[in-house]
């Protein structure tokens, strides 16, 4: 069993690297300078957790956050700016304190050239730059997550009026994955000597359009739920909305923007960033992954007080 880091292990996609990597019986090192990092979710298995606040952009802190460790997760957040500079950074601190295996999660489609705009051409400069570092790495390009339907901006809109809103198109293909399976293919690369220098994308089990969810959503909650579709720029200022008062007016329109591009793009290129054949992964990564039927059955559809991450 490893001791593993996860960086931002308070956000969404951190919190089910814990989850995953306790339930294996992996040991963490969870990075957060959050006084409840974990919103009161209570993790079963064999792993034991420790908490260490770590600032990427301070040397000393950044390098004692991965020095000791076994392997390291590291999730771009989406307020973090510059991937490419920061990927770097964690890949030379990796290199340096001897981690056996650094597992980049890039939270979206890896082009398999340069030119893409915004953060997709930035995930292959950024890949470049890592194993340019020495740190032995695997870098999983997740294109489109389930668990995005649990935050603010789109959980309270399904509950409470019956609306399930994105911004997609009405015939874009995705395939939708849990958070969960993200953390098993992160996972799987710890200890595979074959898996060094790899990249690959990876998504759900099925290749859905946004009826398709409503559909699914509907049959778990048991009531119609109707799909709205929320234009770019819409989608954009919601997720800005989401950090509240934390966020500059400066940096709410930045988001705004940096998504809105995000999804112009998303909706009707031809390189399909949500569509993922799975097949070929899952020769290579034998996971068995759950489908959004599955994934939402086991959510609670309900408005509660409970805290939330809120995005990502």
């Amino acid at each position: 069993m490893a001791l593993v880091a996860v960086f931002g292990a308070s956000g969404r996609q951190g919190l089910a690297q814990v989850r995953q990597l306790v339930k294996a019986g992996h040991d963490v090192r969870a990075l957060s300078r959050s006084k409840d990092p974990f919103y009161g979710e209570v993790f079963e298995g064999a792993g034991k957790i420790s908490v260490m606040p770590a600032d990427t952009a301070d040397d000393v802190s950044l390098q004692n956050a991965v020095n000791g460790v076994d392997a390291v997760f590291y999730t771009h957040p989406v307020r973090g700016g510059d991937r490419v500079t920061w990927v770097e950074r964690v890949g030379k601190a990796c290199a340096k304190a001897g981690v056996k295996r650094m597992v980049w999660n890039t939270s979206m489609w890896i082009p398999d050239r340069p030119g893409d705009p915004g953060a997709y051409g930035a995930n292959t400069i950024a890949i470049n730059k890592l194993w340019r570092t020495g740190c032995p790495a695997t870098v999983f390009g997740s294109v489109l997550f389930m668990d995005n339907l649990l935050t603010g901006w789109a959980f309270e809109s399904i509950v409470r009026d019956g609306i399930y809103t994105y911004p997609h198109n009405p015939f874009l293909q995705a395939n939708w994955i849990s958070l969960d399976d993200v953390a098993k293919f992160m996972i799987a690369a710890i200890d595979r000597p074959d898996l060094e220098g790899a990249w690959m994308n990876i998504g759900g089990p099925e290749r859905m359009v946004p009826e398709d969810v409503a559909q699914v959503l509907s049959e778990t909650i048991g009531r119609p739920i109707e799909f709205v579709p929320r234009t770019p720029a819409q989608f954009g200022k919601a997720l800005a909305d989401a950090f509240g008062d934390s966020v500059s007016p400066e940096e709410h329109a930045a988001i705004s923007a940096r998504i809105a591009e995000f999804y112009i793009y998303n909706n009707f290129a031809p390189t399909k960033p949500f569509v993922v054949d799975m097949k070929p992964v899952l020769d290579r990564i034998p996971i068995k992954l759950e489908s959004m039927r599955e994934w939402a059955a086991r959510q609670e559809w309900k408005l509660t007080n409970k805290p939330r991450p809120p995005a990502g």
